[in-house]
């Protein structure tokens, strides 16, 4: 209708620290896709992967590079070995080696967090608030990327947790170790989420969450 905005006239609300409630002392973060994009760590694991098959087998590496790529944003990571094996006819030996890259990976190029997550981590410090990461998946994956990311200086202040040394979310054994070892309360805790395991975790064990996306 005429002098209504269209849709994408309208304003974004992008959520800040200030948004969140000034109760909280303590801030849960998931590491993948909610402090940084997690392709950024993936896409240069296969780039390396890729120039050893290319050394190794004459595997082209530009081209085995964009299937990896292509198979990550189309299928997920479960399936870019698989892919690439069928494609190319690599032998089953390299799985391995491939899954200990994805685990121990040297990056050329530092992991660069969202800009607005950056902020926010910021803001937190600068409030004399926690700052936990608590993350699924392989622990000594999950601590590679972490140590590959610019973090600004940041570092001394964060506290990590790798859930699957427990029992990985949504199973809720990772939160209530949290709050036994820090002395926290629930109320006291809000979870940055962006997965249906990060909001089962948090429902589970009754504390808020806030879906990384009003961030981005």
């Amino acid at each position: 209708m005429p002098g209504q905005p269209s849709i994408a006239a309208l304003p974004i609300f992008v959520m800040k620290y200030s948004d969140i409630d000034p109760r909280k002392t303590a801030f849960l973060f998931e590491l993948d896709n909610v402090l940084y994009p997690a392709k950024d760590y993936y896409f240069q694991v296969y780039y390396l992967f890729a120039g050893m098959l290319e050394y190794i087998e004459l595997v082209d590496a530009k081209a085995a590079t964009d299937l990896m790529v292509n198979t990550y944003q189309e299928k997920g990571r479960e399936e870019v070995f698989n892919v690439l094996q069928e494609k190319y006819q690599v032998d089953e030996k390299y799985r391995p080696k491939f899954e200990y890259l994805c685990m121990t990976a040297n990056v050329p190029l530092k992991l660069l967090l969202y800009q607005n997550m950056l902020e926010l981590l910021q803001e937190i410090v600068v409030d004399r608030k926690k700052i936990f990461i608590v993350t699924n998946g392989n622990p000594a994956e999950q601590l590679n990327k972490i140590k590959h990311t610019e973090w600004h200086g940041l570092e001394n202040y964060l506290i990590c947790y790798f859930a699957n040394e427990l029992n990985a979310k949504p199973e809720p054994d990772i939160v209530h170790l949290i709050l036994k070892e820090h002395n926290l309360q629930r109320r006291d805790i809000v979870m940055i989420e962006n997965t249906e395991a990060d909001v089962l975790c948090a429902q589970a064990c009754g504390i808020d969450h806030i879906n990384a996306e009003q961030f981005l």
